[in-house]
């Protein structure tokens, strides 16, 4: 992956985003379309919304294929901009996509009206072309409006962090708690951006007989296609709540149960693919799925353990967090990790070999405080010392002094971690 170096252009502002249109659904599964053929599945420019068909939301994933990174830098060092480049590369290998390319600018703010300033989007464009991508990725949360005319100009699918995020997860999604959760974030980030789509939207159900809500005084003449989407994602939204609301009920007795029992609980957190469920198994022998990929467990396993004296608690293992983790995956995981919050020792393990510890770790804590977290006791374990340089190890020992050293690979100082939830 080539990456251009930031550059500052003097154009500003910001925002945008809005759903790319579905693909066929046979081919598209085999991701093997060749230049000509996904070109014309690109969006419809008539369609009444941005939606092909709102009743397959559900069930919609994002069809990632040949793609270009864009990022747009508005603070920070060089090597934060890298960063975060190399961060946004991995999430969309982890979709599945083969990154092209990698186009980085430097800006006091995105453009309001297409994310990137005027001369970069003729660049992406010429990429685009040059490389035969269909579909460019932007390392920010794009407005509708900026979605749209990004694509106008650059003639291929725009897709934004916040969904390729979601499309991850809906992917990586196993249990039903898992997929109903994760269906919840994509329907909520959908609504925010359910919007008309060309000058004129058709009419639906008015004054015609059997059609419910559509009596005398209802809906008048009949409602938009736009209004029917809207309404449907709000009832699916709402059984999916209804849904969860149950799930949690066998969570709450359990907790319940433990606190009775006055068994302390410790949750292992901390950034994506930092190596949590590795510890989780190197210390109870759980067999929880380790992958090295992003965001590989979604779904919370809890083991109990107990100390050298004797004494029973119980280790759960969390969903990895991400710098910019979307609102709408903590808000539809906010069950799940409420069990963070209402842990008594939080383990946040740190991937020593990351380029950016210091920056992750700030991330994971930007989460804790927005769950309620933030006033656990908190133990940082730095993991992965084996690949780690010792210097970097060194530097994260003196901003956090009371921090452990693993290798949930190899089990060196794993007595360290063991002795500190116990202490």
């Amino acid at each position: 992956m080539t990456a251009d170096r930031p550059e500052y252009d003097g154009d500003s502002e910001l925002d945008g985003r809005e759903w790319p249109s579905d693909v066929e659904q046979d081919r598209s599964e085999q991701g093997d379309y060749e230049l000509e053929e996904r070109n014309a599945l690109r969006r419809v420019a008539g369609l009444s919304t941005e939606l092909e068909d709102i009743s397959e939301v559900e069930y919609r994933r994002l069809r990632l294929e040949r793609v270009v990174l864009v990022s747009v830098w508005s603070e920070g060092t060089v090597e934060d901009a890298d960063n975060s480049l190399a961060e946004l590369k991995l999430l969309a290998e982890t979709a599945g996509s083969q990154v092209l390319d990698a186009l980085s600018q430097r800006r006091h703010r995105p453009d309001p009206a297409t994310y990137i300033g005027p001369g970069k989007v003729d660049h992406v464009r010429m990429v685009v072309a040059e490389t035969g991508a269909d579909t460019v990725i932007c390392d920010g949360e794009l407005s509708p409006s900026q979605l749209r005319n990004l694509e106008d100009r650059v003639k291929v699918k725009v897709v934004d962090r916040t969904a390729l995020i979601l499309d991850i997860f809906a992917q990586h999604a196993r249990s039903k708690e898992g997929k109903s959760q994760v269906e919840l974030a994509q329907l909520e980030y959908l609504r925010q951006r359910l919007r008309g789509w060309g000058g004129s939207l058709s009419r639906q159900a008015g004054g015609r007989v059997g059609v419910q809500g559509g009596g005398i005084g209802g809906r008048g003449p009949g409602e938009t296609k736009l209004e029917t989407d809207r309404r449907r994602i709000t009832t699916r939204m709402a059984k999916l709540r209804r849904e969860l609301k149950h799930m949690e009920t066998a969570r709450v007795t359990k907790k319940s149960e433990r606190v009775r029992r006055d068994i302390p609980a410790v949750a292992i957190a901390g950034y994506t693919n930092a190596g949590k469920s590795s510890l989780l198994n190197r210390m109870t022998g759980a067999g929880v799925l380790v992958e090295d990929a992003l965001f590989a467990t979604l779904d919370p396993t809890t083991r109990r353990t107990t100390t050298t004296d004797g004494r029973v608690y119980t280790l759960s293992d969390t969903v990895g967090f991400v710098r910019h983790l979307p609102h709408q995956l903590v808000e539809a995981f906010r069950s799940t990790l409420e069990e963070v919050a209402e842990a008594d020792l939080v383990v946040h393990v740190v991937d020593g070999s990351h380029a950016d510890p210091e920056g992750q770790i700030a991330a994971v804590r930007a989460v804790f405080a927005e769950i309620g977290a933030d006033r656990v006791p908190e133990l940082i374990v730095v993991n992965k010392s084996d690949v780690a340089d010792p210097l970097a190890v060194s530097r994260l020992l003196t901003r956090e002094p009371h921090a452990v050293v693993v290798s949930a690979r190899s089990g060196d100082g794993l007595h360290d971690v063991l002795a500190a939830i116990e202490a």
